[in-house]
């Protein structure tokens, strides 16, 4: 895979002149509006757009029938899944669940549950293609809103297999709309808990596709071997550590960020399929890899020391494999980034439209602005493109803005240096000890320079009418010719 060229701004700028939108006008909207957002990143709607007759057609546009959330994010889909078939390395595909609360917008009706159910709004779920070496996000391969149904609290366990709203069906969906990998391609879903349900482990397993998913269930195995023990957690827990290493914890509430040393074990296993069928899937047993990673000699205020159950469709012959298979897991917080650029850094939440047919295909908007987002932001925490101009990234004008604030002459920027002056513009200390500014601290520096930036727009815009106008003509400056 082509490492250097990560997805930006300017590639969702030109996935959106793909979009099949019905017309080209619309297409030059939808062009206009993701380049204006791209520079206003933050806040609400308005806050994007700046220019009322701007907002008003970008709102016309969300509510015309032809522009929907499937046309929007087409052209983007297509292109990940086209650089994926190119790629002969291995490719994950982290999959996860993120709820977008729209609890404050009474005039959208309809949509799900969310929580506890006492708010509304959807379940989004993202398939995000990443590049297990660099971290680096190449694209969505497919996002589903998906609204909770409100069933009866006495729903049977029948009923509820058969009922197509099931979220457990989210996983089974996204394989489905992905596809198969090409022969030669290594493609590897990974998943965390909400996952492992035993009609998704059947389906991944019937259509060949690999996975790394961490268990939640303790399920019942066939017996091999005297003395085994009969459930899966009971049995992983038994396995003495055959490979060590340390693993970075981030930090949590009320905890620091610290390297775990960990040990891992691992084990092939037959999984009995369930007695009661939560899900569509048959009677037959499976053969998976399950593996083991746990923290040890934690320090005395972690409260929960760092344990993964791990599921695995592919053979571990030794320790290498085990390692690759974790470290492919590892990489699982990536998607949760991305859920942080799609709500803190692009306000996904914040938009105040009144109709879910106009809501959803700007949601598709800022999902694959988020990508970019990301891949910005983590620029400067690589070493091989830290050092590349800032404006590969951002536009020229918030790049030449935030260096006159930052350094007080207008110098071209690295993607490092704009970085940590927007988070100085943000209130980041910049100190060594306080690595890179995060997501609520860009957000609070960008909203800054988009005032900045729209000062100096406006600012560019007087000078350049005051230097087309013609000149007062010499009676009007006559003393006595003026109107009172």
């Amino acid at each position: 895979m082509d490492r250097t060229a990560a997805f930006t701004f300017q590639d969702a700028v030109a996935q959106m002149a793909q979009c099949p939108l019905g017309h080209k006008r619309r297409t030059d909207r939808l062009v206009d509006s993701t380049r204006r957002i791209s520079q206003h990143t933050g806040g609400t709607l308005p806050e994007k757009l700046k220019d009322p007759a701007a907002y008003r057609a970008t709102l016309r546009l969300m509510n015309h029938p032809a522009v929907t959330h499937q046309a929007i994010l087409q052209p983007h889909l297509q292109a990940t899944l086209e650089r994926l078939r190119r790629t002969p390395t291995t490719v994950l595909i982290i999959e996860d669940l993120v709820e977008l609360d729209y609890s404050n917008q009474a005039t959208l009706a309809a949509m799900g549950p969310i929580g506890n159910g006492g708010g509304q709004g959807y379940e989004c779920h993202n398939s995000l293609a990443v590049d297990p070496e660099s971290g680096e996000l190449i694209g969505l391969v497919c996002q589903q809103l998906h609204s909770r149904a409100r069933v009866p609290a006495r729903e049977g366990v029948a009923a509820s297999r058969e009922r197509a709203s099931r979220e457990s069906l989210l996983w089974i969906n996204a394989g489905r709309q992905i596809g198969p990998a090409p022969a030669g391609c290594h493609w590897v879903e990974i998943c965390d808990r909400g996952a492992d349900t035993f009609e998704f482990l059947e389906s991944e397993c019937q259509q060949g596709r690999h996975f790394v998913i961490r268990s939640t269930h303790s399920r019942a195995l066939e017996v091999e071997s005297e003395g085994q023990p009969r459930l899966l957690h009971d049995l992983l827990r038994a396995l003495p550590g055959q490979l060590g290493w340390r693993v970075e914890v981030a930090a949590h509430t009320g905890q620091p960020a610290r390297k775990a040393r960990v040990l891992c074990s691992w084990a092939e296993v037959t999984l009995k399929a369930p007695h009661v069928r939560r899900g569509k899937h048959s009677r037959e047993s499976l053969k998976v890899w399950a593996l083991r990673v746990w923290e040890v000699d934690a320090p005395a205020d972690v409260k929960e020391p760092l344990e993964w159950l791990l599921l695995s469709d592919e053979a571990i012959a030794d320790g290498a494999a085990a390692r690759r298979r974790v470290g492919y897991y590892e990489r699982r917080p990536r998607v949760e980034d991305y859920h942080k650029a799609q709500k803190t850094g692009l306000g996904i939440e914040r938009l105040q439209l009144q109709s879910q047919a106009g809501l959803q295909p700007l949601i598709a908007l800022l999902s694959v602005l988020a990508v970019a987002l990301v891949n910005a932001r983590d620029a400067a925490r690589t070493e091989a493109k830290a050092e590349r101009p800032a404006t590969d990234y951002f536009d020229q004008l918030e790049v030449q803005v935030l260096s006159l604030w930052r350094y007080q002459e207008c110098r071209p920027l690295t993607v490092r240096e704009y970085i940590l002056a927007l988070g100085r513009l943000g209130g980041h200390l910049n100190r060594k000890c306080d690595g890179l500014p995060g997501w609520q601290t860009l957000w609070r520096g960008a909203m800054q320079l988009n005032a900045m930036v729209a000062y100096e727009r406006a600012r560019r815009m007087a000078g350049a009418k005051s230097r087309s106008s013609p000149p007062p003509s010499p009676r009007s400056s006559r003393p006595g010719n003026g109107k009172l």
